[in-house]
């Protein structure tokens, strides 16, 4: 594979981490509510900026040897520093019109932008695209209600333009999600609110074992050591802490692999109860 992607086996189920780019956002984006002298000392003990936080975008890609299934498309062609999973899937052998299914895990833009280009074309042509019902309707209402989010209010109205300029030209390949859903045989999408409204993560099983797709349910591994601790980017705030305690603890539980959109590449790795939360373990092993 490329760089930039890893690939790895859950059971039988080939999966494939691409890193589509990255960002960079000011630290209170990720955590508006972290006491600031703590945040700066947890963020100093890791060797990183107190000021600002290098966010990957990392999609996931799943073949079950019949489905070939994109989770996430990155931001594509909108951003400077993304858009490479297209390249990154052709140097594997794969062509846009040979992804058959598209899941978003939620409609912001650096989740849906890579769906479709400049344009307004579906990138990924024969794909049905799967997205919680409750998404869709939130993001093509008229004013969608973006007053808990903890980010300047130029920043949600862009998110809410990017939306919709993502999803419209979509519709007619949609496949929305109202329940707990099998996408493909050992492929589930379960709802997990809070984030957005209809943010959705995945359950790859395959031969007794698992790996579960956080989406954006943290974005940051400081997150699951204060899972407390709040995403300004939360249309939910207290629903989205909700999701994220109820997601760790069961991956815990049931010793599943856990993928993150926006942890350090390749965003794959472990989770153990430590104290009120959890510590991460990068690297998956079966």
């Amino acid at each position: 594979m490329p760089e930039g992607s890893h690939s790895f086996l859950v059971g039988s189920i080939r999966c494939t981490v691409l890193a589509d780019g990255y960002a960079s956002y000011p630290a209170e984006y990720f955590f508006p509510n972290a006491d600031t002298d703590e945040l700066a000392a947890a963020l100093e003990s890791r060797h990183l900026p107190a000021t600002s936080v290098l966010c990957p975008y990392t999609c996931l890609l799943i073949e079950t040897g019949r489905r070939v299934i994109l989770v996430d498309t990155g931001a594509g062609e909108w951003m400077s520093t993304s858009g490479a999973v297209v390249a990154r899937l052709e140097m594997a052998g794969i062509r846009p019109g040979g992804v058959d299914t598209v899941v978003l895990t939620h409609a912001h833009p650096d989740h849906a932008g890579g769906a479709v280009n400049f344009h307004r074309r579906p990138v990924f042509p024969n794909a049905c695209h799967y997205l919680s019902s409750l998404e869709w309707e939130f993001w093509t209402a008229p004013h969608p209600d973006l007053r808990a989010l903890r980010v300047p209010e130029e920043s949600a109205r862009a998110m809410s333009a990017a939306a919709q300029r993502c999803l419209v030209p979509l519709r007619l390949k949609m496949e929305p999600i109202e329940r707990e859903t099998e996408i493909a045989p050992g492929v589930r999408a379960i709802l997990a609110p809070g984030h957005t409204p209809g943010h959705l993560a995945l359950v790859i099983s395959s031969d007794g074992e698992q790996l579960l797709n956080l989406g954006d349910a943290a974005v940051h591994p400081l997150h699951l050591e204060h899972p407390e601790w709040e995403n300004g980017f939360d249309t939910d705030p207290d629903g989205a802490c909700a999701t994220r305690r109820r997601l760790l603890a069961w991956a815990a539980a049931e010793q599943m692999g856990v993928m993150a959109f926006h942890f350090p590449f390749p965003s794959v790795g472990r989770v153990e109860p430590r104290g009120e939360g959890w510590v991460w373990s990068p690297g998956w092993q079966a």
